[in-house]
C-alpha cells in the first residue's frame, strides 16, 4: 500500500504547522493520560497490589484484560456518538468519565471489585483512541496525516518513559498521604489529571478549522477546502457512506486483524514487563527500589519513541510503503521470543527494546490507512471497528500470558505466542497490499 510523498505550498505548510503546535500536543497529552491510566495496574501489580488483594498471575492477567470487554462493547457506539455530538464535547466527556472511575481504584479491596472497576474503566474510555484519530483526521488532509499521527503517537512510548518513573515515585509515598498504601496513592495520582484535562479540553479544542481563530483566513480556507475535496472524492467512491459500509468492507476487517497482532505485542509488554523486571532481582541477586524498577521499565520506550519519529519521517518523505508496516512486524515477531534466551537482564532489556521499537514504528503509519478510503459515519464506524477488533488483543494478551505462565511456570510459551501474532500481522499486511482493488482512494497494488 503505497502513498506518494506530500508536496506543500506556503499556506498549507503554515496551516499544518499551526495544527501540529496548537492541537497535537494537547491531544497527545490526553492520550498520555489515557494510556497511563489503563496501564497503571501493571505498575501496581508487583508493588503491593497483588499481595494485598491476593492475586495470582492469571487473576492479574484477567483483571488487566477485562478492561477491554467494556471498551469493546461501547467502542463503536461511542464513536458514532462522537460523530453526532462533535469530537470536542465527546472526547472531553470521555476523559472526565474515565478519570472518575480511575480514581475509585484508590479504594479497591478485592479481586471482584478490581474486575468491576476495570470493566467500568473500559466502558468509560471506550471511543477515546479512535475518536482522537478521527478528530485529527478532521483537521489534517490525508497526505499530511502520517506525520501528525506520528507526533500524536509519541505520547504512547513516552507514557512509559515518563510514566514508569512517575508511578514509581508515587508508589514510594507509601503511607505519606491519607495513610494510603503506595500503589493506592499511585492510582489517585494518575487519575486526577484526567478529570482536570478533560474539563480543559471542553474549552480548548475546536471542532473544525473554521472555528480556529489562531488560523488566518487563508489557512482556514485552504484546510477547509482540502478536507472537503478529500471527503467528496472519498464519498464518491463509496456506495454508501454509512456504518454498514465499514462493517462490510473486507479491507476494514483485514486491517482489524493486522492491528490485533500489534496490540497483542504492545499489551503483553505493557502489563508484564514490570513483573518480568521483578524477576531480574532473583536472576541477578540485585535488589531494585521502586523508582529503579520504573526507570528499567522505561528503558525500551525511549529508543522506541526515537525510532518511531524517524521511521514515520521516512514514510512521509518516501510515501508510505508496505514495508513501513510489515518490516517492523517481522522484527517484533523475531525479537520478543529471543528475549527469553538473552542470558542476562541487560541483554533481555536490549532485545525487548527492539520489540518496542518495532511496535511503535508501525502503529502511526498503520493508522493512516483507514481514513484513506472511509469518511463521515463510515470513518467513525470503521476506525472504531478496527480499534475494537484490535483491542480484543488487549483482553486476550494479558489473560493468555498470565494463564500460560501459571500453567507452564515461565514466560517462554507466552512470548512465542506474542511473536506468532506479530508475524501474522506482517503476513496479512503483505497479503492486503497484493490485492488489487477498484477503489483507488485506498492505494494501488504495492510495487515496493
Amino acid at each position: 500500500m503505497d502513498q506518494n510523498p506530500p508536496t506543500e505550498n506556503p499556506i498549507a505548510k503554515s496551516a499544518i504547522r499551526k495544527v501540529a503546535i496548537r492541537l497535537v500536543p494537547f491531544v497527545a497529552l490526553m492520550f498520555f493520560i489515557n494510556y497511563l491510566d489503563r496501564t497503571a495496574i501493571g505498575f501496581a501489580s508487583p508493588n503491593g497490589m497483588n499481595d494485598d488483594l491476593g492475586l495470582s498471575a492469571a487473576q492479574f492477567g484477567f483483571a488487566s484484560g477485562v478492561f477491554f470487554i467494556g471498551y469493546i462493547l461501547l467502542e463503536v457506539p461511542s464513536n458514532l456518538a462522537l460523530h453526532r455530538f462533535g469530537a470536542r464535547r465527546w472526547l472531553a466527556r470521555i476523559m472526565v468519565s474515565w478519570g472518575i472511575v480511575a480514581l475509585l481504584f484508590t479504594w479497591v479491596q478485592n479481586f471482584e471489585q478490581l474486575i468491576g472497576l476495570r470493566f467500568l474503566l473500559g466502558v468509560a474510555e471506550a471511543g477515546f483512541f479512535p475518536g482522537a484519530i478521527l478528530f485529527l483526521s478532521l483537521w489534517v488532509p490525508a497526505q499530511y496525516r502520517g506525520r501528525i499521527l506520528m507526533l500524536f503517537y509519541l505520547a504512547q512510548p513516552l507514557t512509559t518513559v515518563i510514566g514508569a518513573p512517575l508511578a514509581g515515585a508515587l508508589i514510594q509515598q507509601h503511607g505519606t498521604f491519607f495513610g494510603l498504601e503506595g500503589w493506592r496513592f499511585m492510582f489517585m495520582g494518575v487519575a486526577l489529571p484526567a478529570i482536570i484535562v478533560g474539563v480543559i479540553a471542553w474549552f480548548y479544542l475546536k471542532d473544525k478549522p473554521s472555528d480556529a481563530k489562531w488560523l488566518t483566513a487563508e489557512e482556514q480556507t485552504w484546510l477547509t477546502g482540502a478536507l472537503e475535496a478529500e471527503r467528496a472524492a472519498t464519498g464518491a467512491e463509496q456506495k454508501h457512506v454509512s456504518a454498514r459500509f465499514a462493517f462490510s468492507s473486507g479491507r476494514v476487517w483485514m486491517l482489524s486483524f493486522i492491528y490485533f497482532g500489534f496490540i497483542y505485542g504492545l499489551y503483553s509488554l505493557a502489563f508484564f514487563l514490570p513483573t518480568i523486571i521483578e524477576g531480574f532481582q532473583a536472576q541477578s541477586g540485585v535488589t531494585y527500589d521502586v523508582v529503579q524498577k520504573g526507570l528499567i521499565t522505561a528503558i525500551p520506550y525511549l529508543p522506541a519513541a526515537i525510532v518511531m519519529y524517524f521511521w514515520s519521517r521516512d514514510a512521509g518523505k518516501r510515501g508510505l510503503k508496505t514495508w513501513h508496516i510489515a518490516a517492523p512486524a517481522i522484527a517484533g515477531a523475531v525479537s520478543i521470543p529471543l528475549a527469553l534466551f538473552a542470558g542476562s537482564p541487560a541483554a533481555t532489556i536490549a532485545v525487548i527494546t527492539i520489540t518496542a521499537c518495532a511496535i511503535f514504528a508501525a502503529l502511526p503509519n498503520f493508522w493512516t490507512l483507514p481514513t484513506q478510503f472511509l469518511t463521515g459515519v463510515a470513518a467513525a464506524a470503521g476506525v472504531a471497528l478496527i480499534n475494537t477488533i484490535g483491542n480484543l488483543a488487549g483482553f486476550s494478551a494479558p489473560y493468555i500470558t498470565g494463564a500460560v505462565h501459571d500453567w507452564t511456570g515461565g514466560y517462554e510459551i507466552p512470548m512465542f505466542i506474542v511473536g506468532g501474532f506479530m508475524l501474522l500481522s506482517a503476513v496479512l499486511m503483505v497479503v492486503l497490499s497484493r490485492q488489487r482493488t477498484t477503489a483507488p482512494a485506498l492505494v494501488e497494488e504495492v510495487a515496493s
